[in-house]
């Protein structure tokens, strides 16, 4: 695990779908920076389409400020993702910025608020980055199987 200031500290790198439901999840060493890990999360993340195939590529993503830099969005263009991204103050405005989906990025942000309300993430006791990326990839398994079984009943 990376150290910090604090001591020993950790990030979730998380894709999620438009209504919160967690897709993948990555973990890195507390001080690397966010944009080092879209690639290799996006990579990871397949979606189950109706007719079985596997998806890969998604219509858009909604970052933060954290991942405006040129090098994503040419990863994104490369795949024809559409990029929600607000710019940094000392880069460039897009002129084609969507506020209204950028809106919607708070989904995210619930999701990882729910996963920090596990205790064992929320602390993070695992002491290898390896235990800790199974212990969320736990919590996303419960939330599955509590949304299927909600939906059994209503």
């Amino acid at each position: 695990m990376g150290r910090s200031r604090g001591g020993f500290g950790t990030k979730l790198h998380l894709v999620t779908d438009g209504q919160g439901v967690p897709l993948q999840v990555i973990v890195s060493a507390g001080q690397r920076h966010e944009s080092l890990f879209a690639e290799p999360v996006l990579a990871a993340t397949r979606v189950r389409r109706a007719n079985g195939r596997r998806r890969s590529r998604p219509q858009r993503i909604a970052g933060d400020k954290g991942y405006s830099y040129p090098r994503i969005r040419r990863y994104l263009k490369r795949r024809r993702i559409a990029a929600v991204i607000p710019t940094r103050s000392n880069q460039p405005v897009q002129p084609d910025f969507d506020r209204e989906t950028y809106r919607r990025r708070n989904v995210v942000e619930r999701c990882v608020g729910w996963l920090k309300e596990n205790r064992r993430l929320g602390t993070r006791h695992e002491k290898l980055a390896i235990t800790f990326t199974a212990m969320a990839k736990w919590a996303i398994i419960g939330r599955y199987f509590r949304l299927l079984h909600s939906s059994d009943r209503t």
